[in-house]
């Protein structure tokens, strides 16, 4: 009994023991209850703020009997296709029978906006109101405008109208160089028609570059089709950006989103309620991008600048002596970091200037005064006519599998070059680095090529075990190609 007793003691004893053990193992130590506590941001009070500056924006056209595409379809979705390049599908009436008066108002798309000015310009999209008759503006206190059109440039996908009203409550515009990756941002828009929808996240990018004109700010902000034209707002209030496009595979939001940022759009608009239009400079190129691999080939080192890959007969950069292949690699001193900072630079010069434009050409840099030209349309670079077929020209032997003739001059005119071959058959190494027959080579290893025959001798001094640099013309398009020997 005493042993049982004992026994029965030393249990108790050690489940108390284990007890305090346990109870040390999974207390919270001193240090962690002073961390302060993290919260998710309120968006209550800012949208309660903010709100009252968006709108909504419809837009209606008149329809005639040849062009009854699209007369069926959600406007949310008719927005989004036209936005995005996609064609509308044709839809019928109601049991394939007439959907109407073709010269009623239709509606043709819905959008968002957001208050400028008490006095009634609004902010928006240029897609939104793109090809409209009419623009309807709704306030959030339901009352309705029609809108007049100030100006919209496409380009920058902004545009500016002009509603018939005072005492509107304007937006605060913040600073986008004050905008961190990862801070919290907030949307206000009419997602597929909802008045007034808030959403919610975090910045995921900044210099986004699309391929428009402009670098955009992507974030993780639910953005549907009619929040286009939208403000994208900081946590203290300010506009941002303006919710432009969206990442999609089915027409709805996917966790990527786009918005102009707010400083570009404010100078555009400001242009657009001054002079009804943009004013930017051109210099007549068209531009590819500077591979890592053709930046080592050529000397260049790291991949920068911007490519020349045609040049504007008679244009501002045709003047100045700049050539297809050329490397832009500053605009008066600011760096060209990539081929989308040019059109950038240049746009923002002012027409008439003068300004400098350095390029690496052939394995050294070098200057040259250009002057900037308005921009007022795409205009295609002119169609060089190909090498006449047939050509008597002799033909050099295969240099790293291309075989070669010479240029008559008459082609070298129409081509606008000094020099170079054409290129009358390729295989092995050439062919694999996507050389085509009927290309014309301009310059090998950073060394301008002026005929077959010294196309042969510096093809014959190129080093079997590294990469060698071609310069290629093919039709309007100039390009280098790195050929590797030892492939």
């Amino acid at each position: 009994m005493s042993f049982v007793r004992t026994w029965a003691g030393r249990m108790a004893l050690g489940l108390a023991a284990l007890t305090l053990s346990t109870s040390a193992l999974y207390s919270t130590p001193a240090l962690a209850q002073n961390t302060p506590t993290v919260t998710l941001p309120d968006f209550s009070e800012l949208a309660e703020r903010v709100g009252p500056s968006v709108v909504n924006i419809r837009t209606t056209e008149r329809r005639n009997g040849a062009d009854r595409s699209g007369g069926g379809m959600d406007p949310n979705m008719e927005e989004f296709f036209r936005r995005f390049g996609i064609p509308i599908p044709s839809q019928p009436g109601p049991r394939g029978g007439p959907r109407g008066n073709d010269d009623e108002p239709q509606q043709r798309g819905v959008g968002s906006g957001f208050v400028l000015t008490a006095d009634g310009f609004i902010m928006t999209n240029a897609h939104v109101v793109d090809g409209a008759d009419e623009v309807i503006v709704t306030l959030t206190d339901k009352r309705e405008f029609k809108a007049r059109i100030i100006g919209a440039d496409r380009r920058s996908d902004v545009a500016v109208v002009k509603i018939e009203a005072t005492g509107l409550p304007p937006v605060k515009l913040g600073d986008v160089n004050r905008l961190k990756v990862g801070e919290w941002v907030m949307a206000i828009g009419s997602p597929f028609g909802l008045d007034n929808t808030v959403t919610a996240g975090i910045v995921s990018a900044k210099q986004r570059d699309t391929g428009d004109l402009l670098p955009l700010i992507q974030t993780d902000v639910a953005i549907n089709p009619g929040n286009s034209g939208g403000p994208l707002l900081n946590l203290r209030g300010e506009v941002v950006g303006i919710n432009s496009q969206i990442y999609s595979r089915s027409g709805g939001f996917m966790g990527i989103s786009f918005a102009i940022p707010i400083d570009e759009a404010q100078r555009v608009a400001e242009q657009l309620r001054t002079n009804g239009r943009v004013i930017r400079g051109r210099i007549g190129v068209q531009i590819g991008v500077v591979t890592k691999e053709v930046a080592e080939s050529i000397g260049l080192g790291q991949p920068r600048g911007a490519l020349v890959v045609s040049v504007e007969k008679d244009g501002p950069a045709d003047k100045a002596g700049l050539e297809a292949g050329d490397i832009i690699t500053r605009v008066d001193g600011k760096t060209v970091e990539k081929s989308g900072d040019l059109p950038r630079l240049v746009g923002s010069i002012k027409p008439g200037s003068r300004s400098t434009l350095q390029v690496f050409r052939r394995g050294a840099t070098r200057d040259l005064s250009v002057t900037v030209a308005e921009f007022e349309a795409d205009r295609p670079t002119r169609r060089a006519g190909a090498p006449e077929p047939g050509s008597s020209a002799p033909v050099a032997k295969a240099v790293l599998g291309m075989t070669v003739s010479d240029l008559s001059e008459a082609q070298k005119r129409e081509l606008r070059i000094r020099g170079g071959v054409k290129v009358e058959a390729v295989e092995g190494a050439a062919a694999r680095a996507g050389v085509r027959e009927g290309d014309v080579i301009l310059s090998m290893d950073n060394t301008e090529i002026t005929d077959s025959k010294q196309f042969a001798t510096v093809g014959a001094k190129a080093e079997k075990a590294r990469a060698v640099s071609v310069m290629v013309r093919r039709g309007d398009w100039t390009n280098y190609l790195v050929i590797r020997p030892s492939r």
